[in-house]
């Protein structure tokens, strides 16, 4: 039987990552970890499946590396390019991606968003910073952590969705 592991935050620092931002690294890495684990042997064919309406899986995988992605160009005073507003626009529409393909993408988004924590320096976490077309007020901290927060917040969501759509493939 495999050793389990405790929660990332109780693993300790996560190296090169400022003091102040190592909760929001410890939520990235726990919920690549979460996920990773709940899509296990989960089909393809139920990617874009909406029980009840609510988002699919595909979309949540999808907008999550959206999202940290936009929310770093945020971060370092960036206004969005137009490659960002179109991934965007299509983060919902079913695609032609595999499970594995969308964790892989969504891993590759965490580790550029930890490169970003990582090289981040601490004496810039309250300078202000504008975001979307209304310039709306945060900074840099705010956005980071927003971040991570937003990931963990559609990590419960797809916790929930994936389980239903298990229960509902079961029963047919």
């Amino acid at each position: 039987m495999a050793e389990t592991l405790p929660e990332v935050w109780l693993r300790g620092p996560v190296d090169g990552i400022p003091s102040l931002l190592q909760p929001a690294a410890h939520a990235l890495l726990q919920a690549v970890e979460e996920i990773k684990t709940l899509l296990k042997d989960f089909p393809d064919a139920l990617l874009w499946e909406r029980p009840a309406g609510v988002a699919s899986p595909g979309f949540h995988l999808l907008h999550i590396s959206g999202v940290l992605d936009r929310l770093g160009a945020y971060a370092k005073g960036e206004q969005l390019s137009s490659d960002q507003l179109a991934y965007l626009k299509k983060e919902s529409e079913p695609q032609e991606h595999s499970v594995g393909e969308l964790i892989a993408k969504l891993e590759e988004s965490v580790q550029r968003t930890l490169q970003q924590l990582k090289s981040t320096d601490e004496s810039s976490l309250t300078n202000v910073r504008t975001v979307g077309r209304k310039a709306l007020p945060s900074t840099v901290q705010g956005l980071l952590f927003h971040a991570a927060e937003h990931t963990m917040r559609h990590l419960g969501q797809l916790l929930v969705t994936v389980r239903v759509l298990k229960a509902i493939k079961s029963k047919g």
